[in-house]
């Protein structure tokens, strides 16, 4: 049975200078921009590289992909997808589990994604990882889960957390 890697990324922080736009069409904020690659460089740094990133195809999450995508050291594919924008958590997890890779990114909003992180940690989660989770998940916050099998058998309570990044962290 495979083992998984699976990490959960809220969108960095937005801009809402611009009152006309949609809030699809809303770009990256100026702390967005600074924090999405500090994101992409601890990825990389700690190894948790994707083979597959699942994005909201909004702006602001694009941007943040396109972001931490240059911090990493191999490409991963990406697709980008309206299922993950203002998804609720059984979106995301049906979303999830429709994935072809060993290593999976799930790049989305708030509150779906943060709901969906919280449902989807179980039984052996880091505790401290868990309380920071249930705590607070800000704009581009990491979860990273691990579990064994298939994207397909993911259920909620399947995975579990290992860690819980906020980008306050890193500087």
């Amino acid at each position: 049975m495979a083992t998984r890697q699976l990490l959960s990324l809220r969108h960095a922080k937005s801009s809402w200078d611009d009152p006309k736009l949609a809030d699809f069409d809303g770009p990256l904020g100026p702390r967005g921009l600074k924090t999405a690659p500090l994101i992409g460089r601890e990825l990389s740094r700690r190894g948790w590289l994707p083979d597959l990133a699942l994005v909201s195809a909004a702006l602001r999450t694009r941007d943040t992909w396109r972001l931490v995508a240059a911090e990493l050291p191999k490409s991963a594919a990406a697709e980008f997808t309206d299922a993950l924008y203002e998804a609720a958590a059984v979106d995301v997890l049906a979303v999830v589990r429709k994935a072809d890779a060993a290593s999976l990114l799930v790049l989305g909003h708030n509150p779906g994604l943060e709901d969906f992180a919280r449902r989807l940690a179980g039984s052996g989660s880091d505790a401290r990882a868990l309380r920071k989770l249930e705590e607070k998940f800000p704009t581009a916050a990491l979860a990273r889960f691990v579990f064994k099998g298939d994207w397909a058998d993911l259920g909620f309570g399947g995975a579990r957390l290992t860690h819980c990044i906020r980008p306050k962290e890193l500087g």
